[in-house]
């Protein structure tokens, strides 16, 4: 039986054993040498302009070169695309499987395992040199020394490829011996980040970022001519006029030499005078603008802002509105680099250990979306006092909490105390809504003074003793009746049941304020006590 063809993402067949071994790797003296030169030396736009045109044609060795030169000498450059690759390949790397069938989870699982390792952020970060040159290659070589196959990535100089010159687009290998071959299937990863549309070697951010620095080169020479010729005072030197040929080449020497050594000795009948150039300040301004002008470029064309690398608050976009590289362009670069991964990587080391498949795992490399919580607690709370049911669980995974454990010592409200609505009693709900029903205060009219006046007069016109008492407790007691009553009606109008009505009244029963019924009830008593004891008397009398 024959043992199945494994296939890389473009159809080629490939074979386990030629993946083991190493292809790529340098050779000092040879073709793909690690040494590498400086065309960024003396610079002009010319020099310039034919690098680009030589990569343009298919021989990329200086501009690639000059890339490189431009990264090391650049401060700027350099640390806006360190920025923009770390901030990529410290994003969480997540694998999903294929399907929830076991052999799948398993092939997910290889993965995950291997992507644990220390040196995966290191690698990506090779990978993303794509960002800068516009296109990057690493070797994969599987090992095989343990009985499974783990790939080894290493990342491989630009300089030791070559472009087909049909298309200018498929990569080729430079050989030994000078010639450019295909790339072995299944042994490359072939990264490309786009920062334009076009041809590879015209797609990354270096080819813009060239012109830049060979500008602010220009300018930064001319600032150091300007520091040098004017940042100190002009030295003039007199003598008498009957100074000798001798005294002058002294009085020279003085004046040359007294801005390094700081001293000089001259005749007493000489003197040295300094003048201050008026326009140093405003002179040198010009050139340190030009040069952060042109850094604010290479910020916008990298990270898509300036917010973050240059000294410019209060315009528009700036401050917390930007992060260090803007988010369109990271999701941007976190997608091709696992679009690369997951068409060059994962299908040939599935099939190396697995075989074939008819589905492959999937690498993803996002960023969760934030949210802001404070917003999200502001509303919720007042939207839950009016009735808004919402899951606990469901709010608790929003904002990262786990489920609180039986017996659990829970945090409460300041100052609720014992009085705290406990999550998990199953009452919670009408505790919480009558937490609601407590915060309601009806306005009470004046209560006017209770009067015992006229109480023993039972015999006068207008009524018994009793009928003006209970006339009068009558009046005393609906401002404290209205209020009970009141809170009794917005139980009525959250429950909704009997048996939840009943439960809120026991509950809730403590909360109500009849302290004002009480004290009018206890002066109605004590009047009627009172009035019995006189009418006893008067009858007695």
């Amino acid at each position: 039986m024959k043992s199945p063809v494994l296939l890389d993402a473009y159809g080629r067949p490939f074979a386990r054993q030629a993946l083991t071994q190493e292809v790529a790797a340098a050779t000092v003296g040879g073709v793909r040498s690690p040494i590498s030169g400086y065309p960024g030396d003396g610079l002009n736009p010319v020099r310039l302009a034919n690098i680009l045109r030589e990569a343009d044609v298919g021989d990329p060795i200086r501009y690639l070169e000059l890339a490189e030169t431009i990264e090391e000498r650049d401060l700027h450059y350099q640390g806006v695309l360190g920025t923009r690759r770390r901030a990529v390949s410290q994003i969480e790397v997540k694998v999903d499987a294929a399907s929830d069938a076991p052999e799948h989870e398993k092939h997910a699982q290889m993965i995950r395992d291997w992507l644990q390792r220390d040196e995966l952020q290191e690698e990506m970060f090779d990978i993303l040199d794509a960002v800068g040159k516009g296109y990057s290659f690493t070797e994969v070589t599987y090992d095989h020394s343990e009985g499974q196959y783990s790939p080894r990535l290493q990342r491989r100089d630009q300089r030791w490829f070559r472009f087909d010159r049909r298309d200018l687009a498929t990569p080729m290998l430079l050989t030994e011996n000078g010639q450019e071959e295909p790339l072995t299937p299944g042994k490359f990863i072939f990264a490309r980040m786009r920062a334009k549309s076009g041809l590879p070697i015209r797609s990354g951010v270096a080819r813009g970022a060239a012109w830049a620095w060979m500008f602010k080169a220009f300018s930064q020479r001319d600032w150091a001519i300007f520091s040098q010729t004017y940042g100190q005072p002009v030295r003039v030197g007199k003598f008498g006029p009957g100074a000798s040929e001798q005294d002058k080449a002294t009085l020279f020497r003085a004046v040359a030499n007294i801005a390094g050594d700081c001293a000089a000795i001259i005749p007493e009948s000489m003197s040295i005078d300094f003048i201050e150039s008026g326009n140093v300040g405003s002179g040198h301004a010009m050139y340190k603008e030009r040069c952060d002008w042109l850094d604010m470029q290479v910020s916008k064309a990298v990270l898509g802002q300036t917010a973050t690398t240059d000294a410019v608050t209060g315009g528009l976009g700036s401050g917390a509105e930007h992060g260090d590289v803007r988010k369109d362009i990271k999701r941007a670069d976190a997608r091709a680099l696992a679009a690369t991964l997951n068409r060059d990587l994962i299908p040939i080391w599935v099939q190396m250990e697995f075989g074939p498949q008819a589905a492959y795992p999937r690498l993803r490399i996002e960023e969760p979306e934030e949210e802001d919580l404070k917003a999200l607690a502001d509303a919720l709370g007042p939207l839950i006092d009016r009735g808004l049911e919402v899951e606990q669980a469901t709010v608790l995974s929003r904002f990262g909490l786990p489920e609180p454990k039986k017996g659990a010592k829970l945090l409460r409200p300041q100052g609720a105390g014992a009085n705290a609505i406990d999550p998990t009693d199953p009452n919670s709900e009408i505790k919480r809504n009558l937490d609601v029903i407590k915060r309601v205060e009806p306005r009470s009219p004046p209560r006017p003074a209770l009067q015992t006046e006229g109480l023993s007069t039972a015999k006068k016109p207008g009524g018994s003793a009793e009928d003006k008492l209970t006339d009068r407790m009558l009046v005393e007691t609906a401002a404290p009746m209205e209020a009970i009553l009141a809170k009794i009606e917005v139980m009525m109008a959250a429950a909704g049941s009997l048996e939840e009505l009943q439960l809120m009244l026991a509950e809730g029963f403590a909360d109500i304020d009849v302290t004002d019924l009480a004290a009018v009830l206890g002066r109605g008593l004590m009047a009627a006590h009172a009035g019995g004891r006189v009418a006893v008397h008067e009858d007695s009398a």
